[in-house]
C-alpha cells in the first residue's frame, strides 16, 4: 500500500530522509511483452546494475549486492559529483559501449583488452532527491525530474522506446540487442522485489550461473562447470568451453584458486553420459576436474536448454561482481 502523503508527514520525511543504498527492484522474466498505454518500454542493458548514492560531496556507486564499484569506474564517480542535486539516489546500469555504440558485457569485463570501448552509466530511475524519498511515487513521477538532474553530468538517460510491444521487439531484435524491459507507468519502487509491474523479455538466452569447478589446462582452464540453485541444492547445468581467449582463461584460473576445495558441490554429478560441448560429466571425467566453493558467478550465453536440463552451445561472457551466488536460479518465463 502506498504510504499517506499528508502535509505534516511529507515535511517530517523531508527533514529525516537521507540518501541510502537499497536493494534494487528487479523484473520478472516473460516470454511475451505486455502491451498498452499503461506500459513503459526501455532497452534491457547488458552490464552491471548499480545505484549512484550522492550526499553532498560524498558519492558512492554500489552494485545490486551492495559492493563498492566507485574505484572500478572513477569516471562515473566524477560525473556523479556533478549531477544537479545535493542529494540523490539514481538507479541504473554501468555498461561498456563498443565503437559502434553497442553494449558489450565482455568489454566491460576486460577493459584493458578493449581500450576503444567507453564505459558509461545509463540512469533509468530516481529514488531520492534532495531529502525526499520518491520510491512510493509512481514511475512517471520519479522519471520527470531525472533528465534535469542528469543534465550536463555526462551520465546518460535510458530513453523510452515508443510504439507497440510488437514494434519495439522488432526494432530491438533488428539491432541485435539483448532485450526489452516493460514497466507499468504507475508502478512504485519496491526494493528487492521481483515484481510483475516490471517484466523483461530476453531476445537472446543468457543468464548468470554459479561456478562449481573447472577442468585445468596447466595454469589455465579448459572448461568451466556451472550450475544454478534449486532450493539449497546446486544443480549442474553444463560445461562451458567457448568464449575464452588465452588471457581470460588465465585470469579466471587465478580468480578461482582461492576457492579450490576437495569436494564436488554438484549433488547430481557424476552422470552416466557425457558430452564435450556442455553435457554431463562422467565418473571418469570427475577425476580430471578441480572443484571450487560455489561463490563465483559467471555470465553465460547459450543457444537453448536441452531436454536433460543442460546448456547447449554455452559461451562464457565474463565474471559477475554484482550477483550473489545464492541468488542464482534457472531463469524460465
Amino acid at each position: 500500500m502506498t504510504p499517506a502523503r499528508g502535509k505534516g508527514a511529507k515535511t517530517k520525511s523531508v527533514c529525516r530522509a537521507h540518501p541510502t543504498f537499497v536493494t534494487p527492484m528487479a523484473a520478472q522474466l516473460v516470454d511475451r511483452l505486455p502491451d498498452g498505454p499503461e506500459w513503459w518500454f526501455e532497452l534491457k542493458l547488458d552490464g552491471y546494475r548499480a545505484l549512484i548514492v550522492k550526499d553532498g560531496a560524498k558519492v558512492q556507486i554500489r552494485s545490486r549486492n551492495d559492493k563498492d564499484l566507485a574505484r572500478m569506474y572513477p569516471s562515473i564517480t566524477t560525473q556523479a559529483r556533478t549531477v544537479r542535486a545535493e542529494q540523490a539516489v539514481i538507479d541504473g546500469e554501468v555498461i561498456a559501449l563498443d565503437e559502434n555504440g553497442r553494449p558489450s558485457f565482455q568489454a566491460l569485463q576486460h577493459r584493458s583488452s578493449h581500450p576503444k570501448h567507453h564505459v558509461v552509466f545509463f540512469a533509468f530511475d530516481l529514488l531520492h532527491l534532495n531529502g525526499e524519498d520518491l520510491m512510493s511515487k509512481p514511475l512517471f513521477e520519479r522519471r520527470e525530474p531525472l533528465a534535469q538532474v542528469l543534465e550536463g553530468s555526462g551520465l546518460l538517460l535510458s530513453q523510452e522506446l515508443v510504439g507497440s510491444a510488437a514494434d519495439v521487439v522488432k526494432s530491438v531484435k533488428a539491432l541485435g540487442l539483448e532485450g526489452v524491459v516493460a514497466k507499468r507507468r504507475d508502478s512504485i519502487y519496491i526494493p528487492g522485489e521481483r515484481s510483475a509491474d516490471w517484466v523483461k523479455l530476453k531476445l537472446e538466452l543468457q543468464q548468470e550461473f554459479v561456478i562449481g569447478g573447472y577442468r585445468p589446462a596447466g595454469n589455465s582452464i579448459d572448461a568451466l562447470l556451472v550450475g544454478y540453485y534449486e532450493g539449497k541444492s546446486l544443480r549442474f547445468a553444463g560445461k562451458v568451453r567457448a568464449g575464452f581467449v588465452p588471457n581470460t582463461r588465465r585470469q579466471v584460473f587465478e580468480k578461482l584458486q582461492p576457492l579450490k576445495t576437495a569436494r564436488c558441490p554438484f549433488p547430481d554429478l557424476p552422470l552416466e553420459s557425457s558430452s564435450r560441448w556442455g553435457g554431463g560429466v562422467s565418473a571418469e571425467e570427475m577425476k580430471e576436474m578441480t572443484w571450487t566453493r560455489p561463490d563465483a558467478v559467471a555470465q553465460i550465453r547459450f543457444a537453448e536448454w536441452t531436454g536433460e536440463g543442460r546448456l547447449r552451445l554455452a559461451k562464457f561472457l565474463g565474471l559477475r561482481l554484482d550477483k550473489a551466488a545464492r541468488d542464482v536460479r534457472r531463469e524460465d518465463p
